[in-house]
C-alpha cells in the first residue's frame, strides 16, 4: 500500500520503498508539530538526490510590516507574525527556508521564485549551513484575560478567576500541559486539552477585555 512521506517542504508518495511522485506540501511547521503529536515518526533517508555543496545560500533580512523580504527583484511573503523580526534564509533551487538566526530554528517555508543567476547576485550571500529544524521545546505565550478572568490558549480555555481579569499572563505551552504565570509569583499548571497547535504568541493590547482572547 503506497504511504505519503512527509518532508519540511515536499511530500513524496513511496510504494515498497520506491519513489513514485513527489510533490510540494502544504504542510505548516504547525500542521507537522501535530503529526508528530498524533505519532508520526521522523522519516528516512531522502529518496530525493541531497543537496549539493554550493547549490544552497543564505542571506539575512529584516521583515516588513507586511510580513514580506525583499530578495533581488522580488519580494517574498515570509509571515506577518515575523514583521519587524530579523531572519535568516537558507535559499535551495526550489525553496526559501525562514528561520531564527540564533537557534536556526525554522519558522516557515515558501517556494523559491529566483533563478540561479539571480541568486548569486543576491546582497549579502554565503555558503549556507544545515538545514534547520522545526522546535520542539515548549512554546512560551501571552494572554489577556477576559472580564471573567478566562484565558484562551491553542484552543482550550482556561479559567484564572476574576482575580486575574485583564492581566497579561506568560503560558508554557508543552504537548501535556500548561503551565500559567500568575502575578503573585505563582505558576498554575494544568493538563493539556487539545491538540490544536499555538497560532498567536502574543495577548492583546492593554485594553478593557470584553471577550475572551
Amino acid at each position: 500500500m503506497p504511504w505519503a512521506q512527509h518532508w519540511q517542504v515536499l511530500a513524496t508518495l513511496l510504494s515498497h520503498g520506491i519513489r513514485i511522485k513527489t510533490v510540494r506540501s502544504h504542510l505548516s511547521v504547525n500542521d507537522l508539530a501535530t503529526l508528530v503529536r498524533q505519532g508520526a515518526v521522523p522519516a528516512g533517508p531522502a529518496p530525493l538526490p541531497p543537496i549539493e555543496d554550493g547549490d544552497a545560500i543564505e542571506v539575512e533580512r529584516c521583515v516588513n510590516r507586511g510580513g514580506g523580504v525583499s530578495l533581488g527583484q522580488h519580494i517574498v511573503l515570509a509571515a506577518e507574525i515575523l514583521a519587524g523580526r530579523r531572519v535568516g534564509i537558507r535559499i535551495e533551487p526550489t525553496t526559501l527556508m525562514f528561520y531564527d538566526l540564533d537557534t536556526r530554528e525554522l519558522l516557515r517555508t515558501r517556494a523559491n521564485p529566483l533563478s540561479p543567476e539571480q541568486m548569486k547576485r543576491l546582497r549579502g550571500a554565503r555558503p549556507a549551513g544545515p538545514p534547520p529544524r522545526p522546535s520542539i521545546e515548549p512554546v512560551r505565550v501571552q494572554r489577556r484575560a477576559s472580564n471573567s478572568g478566562i484565558i484562551m490558549v491553542a484552543g482550550q480555555k482556561v479559567a484564572l478567576g476574576r482575580l486575574h481579569r485583564h492581566q497579561t499572563v506568560t503560558v508554557t505551552v508543552s504537548e501535556t500541559t500548561l503551565a500559567i504565570e500568575l502575578t503573585d509569583d505563582d505558576t498554575k499548571v494544568i493538563r493539556r486539552s487539545t491538540t490544536q497547535p499555538v497560532r498567536s504568541i502574543k495577548g492583546q493590547r492593554p485594553r478593557i477585555a470584553t471577550h475572551v482572547s
